[in-house]
């Protein structure tokens, strides 16, 4: 009897979670159809549809095809990947504050994108493929360099002392970007300042494929790796029990984490706090399972970035609102409200 009621329960948590992902996704294509509306040249849904099924005059097909369509698309991708990326970082730091952008990973990100910028012209197709290795290899570089300020020999890493690590990390890295952006030309300083605001300024089908295959790559592998994610919440002695090396599963899921957050941040500008609102939305909706909890993540993180990205487009029309400010209005609040329920 007993048995039964745990598959009982655990049958109604999976309809639950599937449930919760399908509803996300009614959302999310919702935010899609308003975002296409959505712009200083305003198209009625009729001449959308229109577009769409090549009716449209040419005008409407190049606002459409050349510059909403491709946005709208990078904001699904990143909002997925920071938000997965943030679930990962918590599932294997066992911190609930974790967060590529909180941690530091998005800042030296953004430092490595700042550095190719600023020597290099960024309109080639060469250089734009390039930039999410630039971002990785950055993201990278910062990770090591927390965890190594973070790890205590005896006592392996406290999920307090990463957090304040990784802040004052990226306190440093975000002082070295203002200071290099003072030796920089007019025209490049008023882009990096927007890039990082957050302005998502890879508004086009090279960006778009320049991200593609990192989230094509990444997410299915860290979806196969659910089960490991489980076994590591529960801690490392029962983890390395239950056969499972610690270690080195860890560092797999960190580089898979430090890679879909610099892949991101390449595109996207300094937008924070996805990762971790996105991991903590889905894990009230769903539960801790990360088989549920990984996809719910990201359809969470792909949510609040288009919504996101549409309110900034829209609320001071002909001027627009970083996507990267929109969230963070919505994400320190909140990010205030957890580290007051962490320290109670």
């Amino acid at each position: 009897m007993r048995e039964a009621d745990v598959l009982s329960a655990s049958d109604n948590r999976l309809r639950r979670g599937l449930v919760v992902m399908a509803i996300l996704a009614v959302l999310i294509i919702t935010a899609f159809i308003i975002s296409m509306n959505t712009g200083y040249i305003r198209l009625l849904p009729l001449d959308v549809l229109k577009t769409l099924f090549g009716m449209g005059t040419e005008k409407q097909s190049l606002i459409l095809y050349q510059f909403r369509l491709p946005r709208i698309v990078i904001s699904l991708l990143i909002g997925a990947g920071l938000a997965v990326s943030g679930c990962i970082m918590q599932g294997i730091s066992r911190n609930a504050l974790a967060d590529p952008g909180i941690l530091g990973i998005n800042a030296g990100a953004g430092l490595m994108v700042m550095l190719f910028i600023s020597f290099y012209p960024t309109t080639a197709a060469a250089p734009v493929f390039l930039l999410p290795v630039l971002a990785l290899i950055g993201a990278g570089a910062t990770a090591a360099l927390i965890y190594a300020l973070a790890y205590k020999r005896h006592e392996g890493i406290s999920p307090t002392r990463l957090i304040l690590t990784g802040i004052a990390v990226a306190a440093g890295i975000s002082a070295a970007m203002i200071v290099l952006t003072l030796r920089l030309d007019p025209n490049k300083y008023q882009f990096l300042a927007t890039w990082m605001a957050g302005s998502i300024w890879g508004s086009n089908w090279k960006f778009v494929l320049a991200l593609l295959p990192w989230i094509l790559v990444l997410l299915p592998y860290v979806f196969y790796k659910a089960r490991v994610m489980n076994v590591l919440s529960l801690g490392d002695q029962i983890a390395s029990g239950l056969g499972t090396s610690v270690k080195g599963e860890r560092m797999k899921l960190l580089i898979a984490a430090v890679g879909l957050a610099g892949a991101s941040v390449a595109v996207s500008g300094g937008i924070g706090f996805v990762g971790l609102i996105g991991p903590h939305l889905a894990r009230r909706l769903v539960g801790p399972k990360h088989q549920l909890l990984l996809p719910a993540s990201a359809l969470a993180g792909a949510l609040l970035v288009i919504v996101a990205d549409t309110i900034g487009r829209w609320i001071l029309q002909p001027s627009e609102i970083p996507t990267g400010i929109v969230v963070a209005v919505i994400g320190a609040p909140y990010f205030l409200y957890l580290l007051a329920r962490t320290r109670s």
